[in-house]
């Protein structure tokens, strides 16, 4: 067994904040897709943020479905959604043979997917501000071929303005 030893001088961090959770604040957001493939999220749960005048605290999402799901991947290079589908399409393809088929062939593949994938997230807010990394953003991934409309949960757990 191998130890590591760490420097004190490489790891830091804030003071800790302390916030009453005074608030619950929700909304649905209801999205029409055009089919397979990533949705950004970012802008319209940032503005729900805002509206909810969140402050300190916990959002999560929720989506209501079994075949779209959710993520937090990079919002810099659109190579990377192409390669996440691509990935997508080799674990869990169309053309398997699944038993299940009663809504189309692709519905027991969009399951699969979700499966790998996430049917909730929880996001820091801290400042009246999303704590996401300079290069994530938050999507909704449709995993179906033809349009649908689905409905993501917003629910924000914290202090308000």
């Amino acid at each position: 067994m191998t130890s590591t030893k760490t420097s004190a001088k490489s790891i830091s961090r804030t003071s800790p904040s302390h916030v009453s959770a005074s608030s619950v604040v929700s909304s649905v957001l209801t999205v029409q897709t055009s089919g397979a493939g990533f949705i950004d999220l970012t802008g319209e749960v940032a503005k729900f943020i805002g509206e909810a005048g969140a402050q300190e605290g916990a959002l999560t999402l929720f989506i209501r479905h079994t075949s779209a799901s959710l993520t937090i991947q990079e919002n810099a290079d659109p190579s990377v959604l192409v390669d996440l589908m691509t990935i997508l399409d080799r674990l869990a393809p169309q053309d398997f043979g699944w038993t299940h088929d009663t809504e189309g062939p692709d519905d027991m593949p969009a399951h699969v997917r979700t499966l790998l994938t996430a049917t909730s997230l929880q996001v820091p807010v801290l400042s009246s501000q999303l704590a996401l990394g300079t290069w994530q953003a938050i999507y909704l991934i449709e995993h179906r071929r033809h349009p649908h409309r689905r409905e993501v949960v917003l629910q924000f757990v914290g202090a308000t303005s």
